[in-house]
């Protein structure tokens, strides 16, 4: 082991060198298997090779169990009642509005599980070479950030962890200051062993990451499960909270509504956008359609296991709502031996359902647009590892959760953002360019897709008219007493997200109607090289043969590159 980890580490002359140059810490030029050779990649932006397509059926239903049983998708339901409404209002909200997220997850998700390339050179057909920066920036920086936050709320699994192996842990004197830097010396103790914990299981390669799942898909679930059985049990109901009726009518909760399914919608906003990053390694095309039905069963069910336990604590407690499971733990702590054994093991199954969700919905996504925004110095795993350090420490989370709440608010109202990011992708491939892309054109910034000075307008005349009506509303979100603006203009945020996904579907496939860049549209798809197998999907025009993909596909990518450079330099 000791051979194995030092054979890995830097010698002296190389941390020397990288302490004092960037130079020393460029990675090997690597040769594309599709980008020209004057642009700089590296291997992980290339098409998925065949050995690596492992994802199956399972694997998809794994990754979004252990993503959404969480401790973020078990408090879902209390954000839901706690501004007026009551569980049966909570629970078609969850259904639906994981069902909204579903949709655009598996139209982008297909675009991965096709192609086998990853969101940031996908982007690239419906926002051209450049334009696709400014989306690949925005997911990577927002990933960061919830990598951070995530990792705070981990973190408090730790705390219950180390209370119940020593619960003089609990008594650590607070020498930081809590009340002024939002986080005491037992939280920051918590805190820096979840991120070092953490750290290397981060730098898991996505086509291992099944045993992860697997894990998780065992133990999370039956926390759950048995956390809610031991409160109804302990109660001897389920309690009062499902006699609750609504505090809003008429339009007031009619709009209510969408803006709850609107925040649940937005919730998983992000992957919507990035989701070819993962099914880039699916085996099949047809697997990652099981994610349509899967995704709002299983947030749904989450939800409902949330509800049911946290009406239950009321009665055990005789005190308010426990909606974090955590919160529940600690007075695990205080009934014994036993009580503190079970604390620890369902704070450790928290603990592995953060780290999963963190893998999952933050560090693998930020990590590879970093390879795409700096492929001169980052792969996927120095990604990892920035995203890591970034999000952890850099941006102090245990400062924005205890007082930035305009930075939440902004946080929370990015999906108006990324909603017509996933509606022009997913429009761009689906009804524009027929399934059919230029593979080899996506990695070149003068070919095809290159557009207008690398933007397409029509993506950006989309994103524009798709985002301006919400932007009044998220500067009220985020400055309450400052900004004044309509009723109506609300009422159009409160489902920011549903019309930034429908409206930029609808002007960018009218602007493709009317407006064609004929140009960047080919008949067939052209592969390049030969790296996916199985590729049909269902797709008939999909099926050609492996000699034209090695050679006649590159010979007609490299004239139509020309022709659609010299088209799109006169529009």
């Amino acid at each position: 082991m000791a051979s194995y980890i030092t054979k890995r580490l830097p010698n002296a002359q190389t941390l020397k060198a990288r302490t004092t140059t960037l130079k020393a810490w460029e990675l090997p030029k690597q040769p594309s298997a599709l980008a020209p050779d004057h642009i700089r990649t590296n291997v992980d932006m290339d098409p998925t090779p065949p050995e690596q397509q492992t994802w199956s059926l399972w694997t998809w239903m794994a990754y979004w169990a252990t993503d959404m049983i969480n401790l973020g998708t078990w408090e879902t339901a209390s954000s839901i009642i706690a501004v007026g409404l009551t569980w049966r209002e909570a629970i078609p909200i969850m259904a639906v509005g994981t069902m909204c997220v579903a949709i655009p997850v598996v139209l982008n998700g297909a675009i991965g599980a096709h192609l086998h390339i990853p969101f940031s050179i996908i982007v690239r057909s419906g926002f051209g070479y450049y334009f696709a920066y400014f989306c690949i920036a925005s997911r990577s920086i927002l990933a960061m950030f919830w990598l951070g936050i995530q990792s705070y709320n981990g973190a408090l699994a730790m705390t219950v962890m180390l209370s119940a192996i020593w619960p003089s842990y609990a008594n650590i004197p607070d020498t930081i200051g809590e009340e002024t830097q939002g986080i005491s010396t037992q939280g920051m103790i918590s805190y820096t062993l979840f991120w070092l914990i953490q750290l290397p299981l981060l730098l898991i390669h996505p086509t291992r990451l099944r045993w992860l799942f697997i894990v998780k898909l065992i133990v999370a679930p039956i926390t759950a499960i048995a956390t809610m059985a031991w409160c109804v049990h302990k109660a001897g109901s389920s309690g009062d909270l499902f006699n609750q009726t609504p505090s809003v009518s008429g339009s007031s909760y009619a709009f209510l509504w969408l803006s709850c399914m609107s925040s649940v919608t937005g919730t998983w906003a992000t992957l919507a956008v990035n989701m070819p990053d993962f099914t880039r390694y699916a085996r099949s095309g047809r697997g990652q359609y099981i994610q349509l039905p899967f995704l709002p069963i299983i947030f749904t069910v989450c939800g409902v296991i949330g509800v049911v336990t946290t009406s239950a604590s009321i009665v055990i407690y005789n005190e308010g709502p426990l909606w974090n499971p955590l919160d529940i733990c600690k007075h695990w702590l205080d009934e014994g031996h036993g009580g503190r054994a079970a604390a620890f093991f369902a704070a450790l199954s928290w603990y592995i359902a953060q780290v999963g969700t963190n893998i999952t919905a933050n560090s693998i996504s930020a990590a590879n647009d970093l390879t795409v925004l700096f492929p001169r110095y980052v792969n996927i795993k120095r990604g990892c590892i920035i995203a890591a350090f970034v999000g952890g420490w850099v941006i102090v989370p245990w400062k924005i959760l205890s007082s930035a709440e305009t930075f939440l608010a902004f946080m929370g109202g990015y999906a108006v953002f990324l909603a017509p990011m996933a509606g022009i992708i997913a429009a761009d491939y689906w009804i524009i360019k027929r399934r059919h892309l230029d593979i080899p054109a996506l990695y070149n910034p003068h070919g095809r897709y290159r557009y207008w000075f690398g933007v397409n307008p029509h993506g950006l005349i989309a994103f524009v008219l798709a985002v301006a009506p919400n932007l009044p509303g998220l500067a009220h979100a985020i400055n309450l007493k400052g900004t004044h603006v309509s009723a109506g203009v609300l009422n159009l945020y409160s489902f920011d997200w549903l019309y930034g996904f429908v409206v930029s579907i609808f002007i960018y496939t009218t602007l493709g109607m009317i407006w064609p860049l004929k140009a960047s549209l080919v008949s067939e798809t052209v592969w390049g090289l030969d790296v996916i197998e199985g590729r049909g999907s269902g797709s008939e025009g999909d099926e050609i043969g492996d000699e034209e993909k090695r050679g006649g596909a590159v010979e007609n990518k490299m004239a139509g590159e020309g022709k659609g450079s010299e088209e799109m330099s006169n529009m």
